[in-house]
């Protein structure tokens, strides 16, 4: 099955409003009520200077979304990307809304990002940006109003930069208005993995519907960055066979299974292409490859309408936001392959955020084996709660997980008296 990529959008937050639009028709929603879920409450565009090693200024420009706040205050990270756009912030923002919904998090949710490649910025140059940006954007955030987290490129080092330069504009200790801290500053146990680990949960979940066995279970990772590289992990030590992996130079695939630790130590150093010329696959075959499990942990829209009925996955777990584009979802869906989409699939990391946040108001902390507890039974709740939903509207997870997502925003608009 082919469909036209005349017929296709890659911008993300258009494809958002079209997978609102395809959730809020299942719930037969009032129009005013999707008109108010399709775009952001708030937007703020900034820009801000920045003095380079060299003694030069150079002035950066970065966005903060704040798409809905009727259950809480808004949440979402950060990302430092060359590429970062306007409405991808946008659209972000909106996913982090039904993420934080389907798996009952008090939140909205907020996304940000600033136009750079921090990996052409000494460290001291990345703290500057990091401080300067959060100056510029500071009285639009704080722990009862917009509370970011790290992203692409962002670190548990920058938003340490970024909590001091807030605490320091308000006069008082805020480990409150940022997650992903380090574990000295307030950060939570757990927090590094909790991407990972969530989609894990969701992974072996799917499995176990579908009668795949674990062991020797084959899974595919695009992508292997924070995610992606303890997902592989993870995966492995659960008994699964990791084939391919892949960063964005290209990637390698071993039909006999991948040696993580090598990797690991390549990616450390180098590139995982060093892992052996033999085994060289480029990000786009690597995508197309049999296996049990695929896990797109990179950026978005890399499941398009032009590689879709060339899928052969049985589970595509979205680790990472949006990689799969509405057209695409829909060959999918034809094809019997099951999505685990984003706003379930890598819930985790905003889910552990929400503890951080709770242990930073109470000055009071878990253990990481109490963290991963609660982590994976809200994980596995909100996991069956959008399968069963599904089954109710013969439906896919994606438009399962929005329309419990939409439902509880939509019900803390209407108990606030705003429709």
């Amino acid at each position: 099955m082919t469909v036209s990529l005349v017929e296709e959008t890659l911008n993300p937050y258009q494809i958002a409003q079209q997978q609102i639009d395809a959730a809020a028709a299942h719930l037969q929603l009032p129009e005013h009520v999707t008109q108010i879920l399709k775009q952001p409450k708030r937007v703020l565009s900034v820009s801000f200077p920045v003095r380079m090693d060299d003694g030069s200024i150079r002035v950066f420009e970065g966005y903060r979304s704040q798409h809905n706040d009727a259950i809480g205050p808004t949440k979402g990270g950060i990302r430092f990307h060359p590429d970062v756009t306007l409405d991808e912030v946008k659209a972000l923002s909106m996913w982090m809304s039904f993420k934080c919904g389907v798996v009952g998090l008090p939140y909205g949710g907020g996304k940000g990002g600033v136009i750079c490649d921090p990996r052409l910025l000494s460290k001291n140059e990345l703290e500057r940006v990091s401080r300067a940006f959060m100056e510029a954007i500071a009285d639009f955030v704080g722990p009862d109003k917009d509370i970011p987290a790290p992203d692409v490129y962002t670190t548990p080092q920058i938003m340490g930069w970024m909590m001091d330069t807030y605490s320091r504009l308000k006069g008082v200790n805020s480990p409150g208005v940022i997650t992903g801290k380090p574990l000295i500053l307030g950060g939570s146990k757990g927090r590094n993995e909790a991407t990972a680990q969530g989609c894990v949960y969701t992974i072996l979940a799917a499995l176990g519907d579908m009668h795949i066995p674990v062991q020797n279970a084959t899974a595919a990772i695009q992508g292997f960055g924070n995610a992606g590289r303890i997902a592989a992990r993870l995966l492995s030590e659960a008994g699964c066979k990791i084939v391919a992996v892949s960063d964005s130079r290209g990637g390698i695939y071993d039909p006999d299974g991948i040696d993580i630790e090598k990797i690991s130590m390549l990616k450390d150093t180098s590139s995982i292409r060093e892992y052996g010329e033999a085994y060289v696959i480029s990000n786009e075959a690597l995508l197309e490859l049999d296996v049990d499990i695929l896990v797109p942990a990179a950026l978005e829209n890399v499941i398009t309408a032009a590689n879709a009925d060339r899928i052969k996955a049985k589970i595509v777990a979205e680790a990472a936001n949006g990689p799969t584009t509405p057209e695409a979802d829909r060959v999918l869906a034809s094809k019997g392959i099951t999505v685990i989409p984003d706003v379930l699939a890598n819930a985790g990391g905003v889910t552990v955020s929400y503890f951080e946040w709770v242990q930073n108001l109470m000055n009071y902390y878990w253990s990481e084996a109490e963290v991963l507890e609660k982590l994976e039974t809200n994980m596995i709740q909100s996991y069956v709660a959008v399968r069963d939903l599904a089954k109710e509207h013969h439906t896919d997870l994606r438009t399962a997980a929005y329309m419990i997502s939409i439902k509880r925003i939509a019900a803390a608009m209407e108990a606030r008296g705003w429709i």
